[in-house]
């Protein structure tokens, strides 16, 4: 290792030991990999992540080590979950040959079940105006399949929907993903699909039959400032409420849909496809006061979420990106209570809203509650995953090394380079997934870069003595 790239590491090693219990850890051009794990307080497993734009999908015990690796010839679209059969359900980029219906963030076109020894066992296209699958999808107890995916609509069903023709496009934006730069042509609303093993639709919701202004009903006039980070052309207009979660509610047969662009999240009665709950943005439906200016939320709670999951106990978890929030822009990871609507355990960089970016990602995150009562939570945009306790200690942290084409860094050191994971999920070792596999591991995901867990460890250590 170079003098220069040593003497990186020994800044960011005292400037860790600095603040270890602080909080998460965040730099521009830190080291990557596991850099902390606390064995008595973290929850013992396999971690599953998706490198963006990659086309392996991993799993690494707690030291960093690949016990597993998925090498697969599509683009991953998000991310990948584990089964209990050992197969892993991932969203992918359609295959060149059949290029993508529309370039919107999250456009997959593709479902794919893969089993351990990397065979596709199941798979689901949907990728044409009439849908193309993309960001979220779910596994039902009953084995069908759930799945978001777009339609689309013209400009003119829209006005005739009760959409104010002042906000239509002459000319619709193009979308910065689009090869091809070419104008998106009306308007591509969500829909929720339930296909089973043989890719038959058995069930469907859509957006497009719930408009209106009541609190069970979605506004057609609802969208986005135009100024949001770039991109409020195609999510005010063509992508208009932009889903990127969808899950199962086996309790009570419910589903649980979450539209970024609202900052809202629905849960859905599947037998009569009302909306029985909302949480999130009141505003949208009448119900509660817009943010009104510099340092005014309003009423609104949640600021372009991701990640919502119902629990056991009937508590959702979510990521709150916390994306032009008047107030300031910070992410936190949110518990809170349908029953009541009250937060009841969040993490917002220590806790605070003053230290804004300790893991801010505008877009895209993860949390998940883990067995043990930690939060495991996923920071997209810094590949940033880590795990807290309930009090709000960080006790396992992990860097993405990788980059584009699958290239490793040993730090943060390329600002070219898309770090990005959508979401990660730990399995414990007791995963039925798991059992009968062969978890040897094969090396660090970052092979030849220092161990910085185990400098800083070893640097801890003698200084408390």
């Amino acid at each position: 290792m170079s003098w220069k790239r040593f003497s990186c590491f020994l800044v960011m090693a005292l400037a860790l030991f600095a603040w270890s219990n602080a909080g998460a850890y965040e730099t521009f051009l830190g080291p990557t990999g596991v850099i902390k794990w606390d064995k008595a307080k973290a929850y013992d497993g396999y971690t599953l992540f998706v490198p963006n734009g990659g086309t392996n999908i991993y799993l690494i015990d707690m030291e960093g080590n690949v016990v597993h690796e998925w090498d697969t010839p599509y683009i991953n679209d998000e991310y990948a979950v584990l089964l209990p059969n050992g197969n892993v359900l991932r969203g992918a980029m359609h295959p060149e040959s059949e290029p993508l219906a529309v370039y919107f963030g999250g456009s997959a076109g593709l479902l794919q079940e893969l089993s351990w020894d990397n065979k596709v066992v199941w798979q689901y296209k949907l990728n044409s105006p009439k849908g193309i699958h993309h960001h979220a999808f779910d596994r039902m107890p009953n084995g069908d399949t759930l799945l978001l995916a777009w339609e689309q609509h013209t400009w003119d069903q829209a006005i005739s929907k009760g959409r104010e023709p002042k906000t239509i496009y002459a000319s619709g934006p193009v979308s910065p993903m689009d090869p091809k730069k070419q104008p998106v042509q009306g308007i591509w609303s969500d829909l929720i699909q339930e296909v089973d093993k043989d890719g038959k639709v058995v069930w469907e919701w859509h957006v497009w039959d719930h408009i209106g202004n009541g609190p069970d009903q979605i506004n057609i006039n609802y969208v986005l400032p135009v100024n949001l980070a770039g991109q409020g052309d195609i999510m005010s207009g063509p992508d208009w409420t932009h889903g990127n979660t969808v899950e199962y509610l086996p309790a009570k047969d419910q589903v649980i849909f979450n539209s970024r662009n609202f900052s809202e999240f629905f849960i859905i009665d599947k037998k009569t496809g009302k909306i029985v709950y909302r949480y999130g943005n009141p505003s949208t439906h009448g119900a509660g006061r817009a943010p009104a200016g510099y340092s005014d939320d309003g009423d609104q709670i949640l600021f372009g979420e991701h990640c919502v999951h119902m629990l056991p106990n009937g508590n959702i978890t979510l990521f709150d990106n916390g994306t032009s929030r008047p107030s300031g822009n910070y992410s936190r990871a949110i518990e809170m209570d349908p029953i009541t609507n009250k937060i009841v355990w969040q993490f917002a960089s220590n806790g605070a809203p003053a230290q804004a970016n300790s893991f801010y990602s505008p877009f895209q995150g993860g949390v998940q509650k883990l067995p043990n009562g930690n939060y495991l939570i996923c920071s997209t945009h810094g590949g940033h995953v880590f795990e807290v306790t309930p009090d709000k200690q960080v006790v396992w942290e992990f860097e993405n090394p990788i980059g584009a084409k699958n290239k490793v860094y040993c730090t943060r050191e390329d600002f070219s380079q898309d770090f990005f994971v959508h979401r990660a999920y730990r399995y414990g070792k007791d995963f039925p997934g798991l059992q009968g596999k062969d978890l040897t591991p094969h090396g660090k995901i970052n092979p030849g870069c220092p161990d910085f867990r185990t400098m800083f460890e070893e640097a801890t250590a003698k200084n408390q003595k």
